[in-house]
């Protein structure tokens, strides 16, 4: 997995700079969605359909989280591809967090978006591109989406249900690159796994999410965590003659007697951490969530999300998510 081993060198610096675009057009996420997990997947989203037609993307969206990856701590719009020449609120010390501290650049991102739709006079140089709730998915690999985009130069995005899972797959390699947590979160997991990884052959990670599951969705995926167990055990068993070990990630408390025997693994540092140790995990398992769909898109680690409380745990069925599914 990426986040693991020491076999490849670490590079410390943010990925080169991409030559100039093939097309001036620059696409600009406009709206925050959610917290770190569907930033994530929605900047990827659009980080793969920029890498494929050479768009450029801005996400000042993203600046609460910024600071923990390569190549955008010292990035103050978020641009993607990574700019070959940083701004003045990177070269000027302590004020890029000063602004990201203010919000400012993301109030004028958002307020020009709603202008831009309101007003027909920038279009169609000038867009903003919503999604629709009521028809479902955006797919950005669809010819329908290209050819919107096809006159404009400026285009706001505005909304969570963007898709491009062939896009993501076809241009995953850089994409995890452009999103690769900084060295404090890297060593955070080496030292986490480490333990674990000293009494087990195979890593496990296991999502446990019940605080707001209680009610989303009608309580519809808030598991006992007898059932995780269950679950645990059920894998185990399909790797007979290999030592399991199981990191565990909870937004609450768990007791170390449900898990009897199992070889366990708490998480113990804040979501960033947690989201990155279970991507350095071999399998992962948990319920549908955008959390654990990240872990296994930025580990190439093969996912099986676990959507009832009688659902079988199956090799066969675990694979890497590219964010087909929107929950």
């Amino acid at each position: 997995m990426p986040l693991s081993g020491d076999s490849t060198p670490v590079p410390t610096q943010p990925p080169p700079a991409a030559p100039a675009p093939a097309d001036p057009k620059v696409l600009v996420i406009a709206r925050r969605m959610g917290r770190l997990a569907n930033r994530l997947v929605l900047y990827a989203t659009f980080a793969a359909f920029a890498e494929e037609h050479g768009y450029r993307l801005t996400n000042v969206s993203f600046h609460s989280y910024a600071e923990w990856f390569e190549a955008t701590r010292r990035n103050i719009y978020c641009r993607y591809p990574v700019p070959g020449r940083r701004s003045w609120f990177d070269v000027l010390p302590g004020l890029n967090p000063l602004v990201r501290h203010t919000r400012a650049l993301y109030h004028l991102t958002r307020c020009a978006s709603g202008v831009v739709e309101r007003v027909p006079v920038f279009r169609p140089r000038v867009v903003t591109w919503r999604d629709d709730p009521q028809t479902g998915i955006t797919w950005l690999d669809d010819d329908a989406a290209c050819e919107f985009l096809r006159p404009a130069r400026v285009v706001f995005v505005n909304g969570w249900l963007f898709r491009a899972p062939r896009l993501l797959e076809k241009h995953a390699t850089k994409v995890r690159e452009f999103f690769r947590p900084v060295r404090e979160v890297r060593d955070h997991v080496e030292r986490t796994l480490q333990p674990l990884r000293e009494r087990a052959d195979v890593l496990v990670g296991v999502h446990v999410r019940r605080g707001d599951y209680r009610t989303w969705q009608g309580g519809r995926f808030f598991y006992p965590v007898a059932s995780y167990a269950a679950w645990m055990r059920e894998l185990q068993a399909q790797l007979p003659g290999r030592r399991v070990g199981f990191f565990v990630s909870s937004d609450e408390p768990l007791p170390a007697s449900e898990f009897g025997s199992l070889a366990v693994q708490f998480a113990t540092g804040p979501a960033v951490h947690d989201l990155h140790t279970l991507a350095a995990c071999d399998y992962l398992i948990g319920p549908p969530s955008t959390f654990s769909q990240w872990a296994s898109f930025s580990g190439n680690t093969p996912l099986l999300h676990l959507e009832g409380v009688g659902e079988r745990v199956d090799l066969e069925r675990f694979h890497v998510s590219y964010f087909e599914r929107v929950w």
